[in-house]
């Protein structure tokens, strides 16, 4: 409890805890609101129905790529936008993205103008990044893991009242897809006046460091052994905090010193970019690291697919009964729920990740592969319900697993530029992924061939950590053998 008060003590503008309670909670107020959308499980029969009246085809090989390609296309420049502008801006722009996105979802028409909607829905998951770290840079760095746990639980709950609400109001309501859509968009439109009044951070990770507040190498994100920080340097003990109006030049020196700082502000940027390479290429020279890092990428591409065309899978397998009961929303919080729990319940188990972890990766994968195989064979509303449960369940926890493995030994710095490649590659993956099979210009395949190839996909993720872990667990015993050998004769 030491550390917490010694922050709040050193906190500059006063006030104690709000130092960090402040910023905090209106984060988590503007992730909640921005998460609860009843629409979004829903959203596949709503573009299919007669409000915009668009085929199956236009909906799953014209339409959902768009999302995937601006998602990539943007994400490295959001990355770059959102440490240079200092978070704030770039949460704003992804709430207004989102804003845009639900106007249009209301009232746009056509296939074009679709198009154009998921270009914005593509922008605000891109700047999901400026969510997750602009807390990073107003409070210090032993508080990291309790704000980060705060900040994910806000959105956890945020997506499970809306996945809740959206279900009660369909099934037992009898509202239409068009209010739940109203209340998708006044949702985020609270999000949006929340964001105005977070404070604006003083520096960021790269472009933005305060003299005095350097984020070394050394300051670790989370020591995963105690699951708290481990860095108690003095550098880093003040609260960050926000833009002190005391420390604007007033007098006629200003200019000079502004231009001089524009001048040492381009510099920082080559070396900025520089270092970054330079990390780049040490964080995955290790084999560990890029291991968990393969396997995070791969996985990501197809999870995302999955999510992104399971309703039209579901709608596929309703079709022949003429069913209008939907439970979408049921189990969309369903399966973030128990996930949750089996996150939670991961924290907990131990074992040797060094030596059984791409054997673990290969027998999940395999298990992956399974429930998308089923829910793609299986004929049954309920039977893909179920497998799609199972399916985030373990994509869930292992992605937990990678998380904590990636970031044991990782500083802030590189620990966001890990993370931010992984997710690149992933999407770059899926972009690949999506113009061969889904998108029209290419295969054009209908859902269900879709996936069948998801499947055979994750289970070529199997194989290959199969082959992987069989020789890292033969090594690891060897490595023993020979060690035992010598102890005798060392002797």
């Amino acid at each position: 409890m030491a550390g917490p008060r010694r922050a709040r003590r050193s906190a500059r503008g006063g006030g104690g805890g709000c130092c960090w309670a402040l910023p905090t909670g209106l984060l988590c107020a503007y992730g909640f609101f921005c998460s609860v959308r009843p629409s979004e499980p829903f959203l596949t029969r709503y573009l299919l129905s007669p409000y915009k009246n668009l085929s199956r085809t236009q909906v799953f090989n014209e339409i959902y790529p768009v999302w995937t390609y601006s998602y990539l296309a943007l994400l490295f420049p959001v990355f770059l936008a959102t440490d240079y502008l200092r978070y704030k801006p770039v949460v704003l722009l992804q709430g207004l993205s989102l804003i845009v996105t639900w106007f249009m979802l209301l009232y746009a028409q056509g296939l074009r103008a679709v198009q154009f909607l998921e270009f914005f829905y593509g922008m605000g998951t891109a700047a999901d990044i400026a969510y997750y770290s602009y807390i990073y840079s107003v409070v210090d760095v032993n508080l990291y893991q309790k704000v980060t746990s705060y900040c994910r639980s806000a959105t956890l709950i945020g997506y499970t009242v809306g996945s809740v609400s959206g279900q009660v109001l369909v099934s037992v309501g009898g509202w239409s897809l068009f209010s739940l859509n109203v209340i998708s968009l006044t949702s985020i439109s609270i999000a949006f006046g929340t964001a105005w009044f977070l404070p604006m951070p003083q520096k960021s990770l790269f472009f933005h460091h305060v003299p005095g507040q350097q984020l070394s190498c050394e300051m670790k994100v989370m020591d995963c052994k105690n699951g708290s920080a481990v860095q108690d340097h003095p550098a880093v003990q003040r609260a960050p905090g926000w833009e002190d109006e005391s420390q604007v030049p007033l007098n006629g020196e200003s200019h000079t010193a502004e231009k001089q700082s524009m001048q040492e502000q381009k510099v920082d940027i080559i070396k900025v970019l520089k270092d970054l390479w330079r990390d780049f290429l040490q964080c995955y020279s290790s084999r560990t690291m890029l291991c968990w890092s393969v396997w995070w990428a791969l996985s990501t591409c197809g999870y995302f697919q999955v999510i992104n065309y399971a309703q039209g899978l579901w709608e596929m397998v309703l079709l022949p009964s003429q069913s209008t009961d939907i439970y979408n929303g049921a189990v969309e919080a369903a399966s973030t729920l128990l996930g949750a729990v089996a996150v939670f319940v991961v924290g907990y188990i131990k074992t040797s990740w060094a030596t059984w972890g791409e054997v673990a990766l290969a027998l999940f994968s395999f298990l992956i592969a399974a429930t998308v195989y089923i829910m793609n064979t299986v004929g049954n509303i309920w039977v893909c319900y179920t497998s799609y449960v199972v399916f985030r369940i373990i994509y869930m926890m292992l992605i937990t697993i990678a998380t904590f493995q990636i970031a044991s030994n990782l500083s802030v710095e590189r620990y966001a530029l890990v993370f931010g490649v992984n997710t690149f590659i992933a999407l770059a993956l899926q972009t690949l992924l999506t113009l061969i099979v889904v998108d029209a210009s290419g295969l054009g395949l209908d859902i269900v061939p879709q996936f069948m190839i998801y499947a055979s996909y994750f289970a070529a993720i199997s194989l290959v950590f199969l082959g992987s872990g069989i020789y890292s667990v033969m090594r690891a015993y060897r490595r023993k053998e020979q060690m035992h050998s010598r102890s005798p004769e060392s002797q």
